[in-house]
């Protein structure tokens, strides 16, 4: 079974983040580590190769300045190889324009599953994984908190707030899951030396064959305009309690459109 991993590749959430102030674009031109969402689809993938009894786990994944920490986390773990897309154009690609160029580089692979995170840690549109979706054709199904694969068809215990719903697709499918849907493991010293010699392929955009017109800043239909600084919590009103504190409770409430 050939299972694909998009992951993405973060600036370490430990060190406090910047912003470019020329394009206000959080700054990725040091280290970049492996997003902690992404480590449980790598973790799922490995376990539903070893359940169909062998197949290639694959990470694919966008980042500048042919960055591969990341990645190479992934492969310590126990991912077979890589696909990096990396290209000067790809700066400000907004999600639909990172959707196109993941889709892009999946197909090279011509996997049986795509398993993504929810969202990443640094973006939190949740919308990606369902456009690459669309975008390959592949049924899709979200908030997998658990997986199993049978017969060409991935049935899936999806997340809901009442519980869970078991839904089921046809392979090829794409499936984002949840933090819950296994305990990702830690590389080990040789799945670390290993990785080191495992192959990633470095492609472009136009590798691709996406126009310079459909990625970056070109391609997006966003743009940011401004960043501010949020507001500082103000401090709350204390209320002595006399006796009837309840009826100030009540009529702040009241004012808070609350009752």
């Amino acid at each position: 079974m050939n299972v694909v991993v998009c992951v993405k590749q973060i600036p370490d959430p430990a060190t406090p983040g910047a912003l470019d102030p020329s394009t206000n674009y959080l700054k990725r031109d040091g280290k970049l580590i492996l997003d902690d969402s992404d480590a449980y689809g790598v973790e799922m993938a490995l376990q539903l190769v070893t359940a169909a009894g062998g197949g290639d786990v694959t990470l694919v994944s966008m980042a500048p300045n042919n960055e591969s920490s990341g990645l190479r986390t992934g492969l310590a773990m126990g991912a077979a190889k890589a696909i990096l897309v990396s290209d000067p154009s790809l700066a400000g690609s907004d999600a639909l324009g990172t959707a196109k160029v993941l889709a892009a580089a999946i197909k090279r692979a011509e996997p049986e599953l795509v398993i993504a995170a929810t969202e990443s840690s640094d973006g939190y549109t949740g919308t990606v994984p369902e456009q690459i979706a669309a975008l390959l054709g592949f049924p899709s199904i979200t908030f997998a908190k658990s997986i199993e694969i049978a017969d060409g068809t991935a049935k899936v215990d999806r997340q809901t707030e009442a519980g869970y719903d078991e839904v089921s697709a046809p392979l090829p499918a794409l499936i984002s899951v949840t933090a819950g849907v296994v305990e990702p493991r830690y590389p080990s010293f040789k799945g670390i030396m290993a990785a080191k010699s495992k192959p990633v392929d470095t492609i472009t955009v136009a590798d691709l064959g996406l126009g310079a017109d459909q990625v970056g800043e070109a391609g997006a239909r966003q743009e940011i305009v401004a960043v501010t600084a949020a507001e500082e919590r103000q401090a709350g009103e204390i209320v002595e309690d006399d006796g009837e504190s309840h009826l100030k409770i009540v009529q702040f409430l009241e004012t808070q459109k609350v009752l």
